[in-house]
């Protein structure tokens, strides 16, 4: 087994895996029926990726028969998702703030791993390429809504891009397994994007009349040794329940 490779598989799945999740918690609870359903299929959009590179992902490792045990028999620290994915719908200033942050990204990411030498990781993105492209205009347009509608929406949502953005730099933070990915034409090295990405956001932002906050910030990590915030395993043990209760259940 490609080691790199397959941790570099992984941390992509798990955070479409964890953040869709996330997403699908809120199914019902939209401000109105058309974002209702929006937000829902988002949230599919990202199982959908999830899938495949867990898919991909189990076909490398051998003490994985499927990815269905990737994803509901591993516990909280073999999970490599971004922290942002797992941090709580605390309200929909949070979701937008925290969906924009992952857009911004993910559009970045995933035209770059379309061109990756690697069939699967290159057909799985450019599938994604679409979808990415959809979920960053919707959060665009959101951060305007809020931004420059009342007092109160324009609050909200500021405070929300102030508190997570401490989970937004660990998103570029390089590691020798990205590297080795980038170097052998399979991956891309994510702190190559941060550039980019910050420009993107804020003048997204600024558009919303939002501030983005500075590049110097202090900046949580720890995911790509499986560390993560109190929140995941919280989510985990939800979204794992039936599987660990009856192991032996088949659908």
């Amino acid at each position: 087994m490609d080691n790199n490779l397959y941790k570099y598989v992984l941390r992509l799945a798990d955070s479409s895996l964890i953040l869709s999740h996330r997403l699908s918690e809120y199914c019902s609870k939209g401000p109105f029926l058309e974002e209702d359903l929006a937000i829902s299929n988002v949230s599919l959009d990202l199982l959908g990726q999830a899938e495949s590179l867990l898919i991909y992902a189990a076909e490398m490792n051998d003490d994985a028969p499927d990815a269905d045990y990737l994803a509901f028999r591993r516990d909280e620290r073999e999970f490599l998702n971004f922290q942002l994915c797992e941090i709580e719908n605390r309200d929909y200033a949070y979701i937008m703030a925290r969906q924009l942050f992952i857009d911004v990204f993910n559009n970045l990411l995933y035209p770059e791993l379309a061109k990756s030498k690697d069939e699967r990781i290159a057909g799985i993105a450019a599938k994604s390429v679409k979808e990415v492209r959809y979920h960053l205009k919707r959060s665009s347009d959101w951060m305007k809504r809020l931004g420059l509608g009342t007092e109160e929406s324009h609050n909200r949502i500021q405070e929300a891009i102030n508190d997570l953005w401490v989970y937004t730099g660990e998103m570029f933070e390089s590691r020798d397994i990205d590297k080795a990915m980038a170097e052998q034409g399979v991956g891309v090295e994510f702190n190559t994007l941060h550039a980019e990405w910050y420009k993107q956001v804020k003048d997204i932002l600024a558009a919303g009349d939002l501030e983005t906050p500075p590049l110097d910030s202090y900046y949580a990590s720890g995911s790509w040794d499986g560390i993560h915030t109190e929140n995941l395993g919280f989510l985990l043990t939800d979204m794992q329940f039936l599987p660990t209760k009856y192991p032996d259940a088949t659908w």
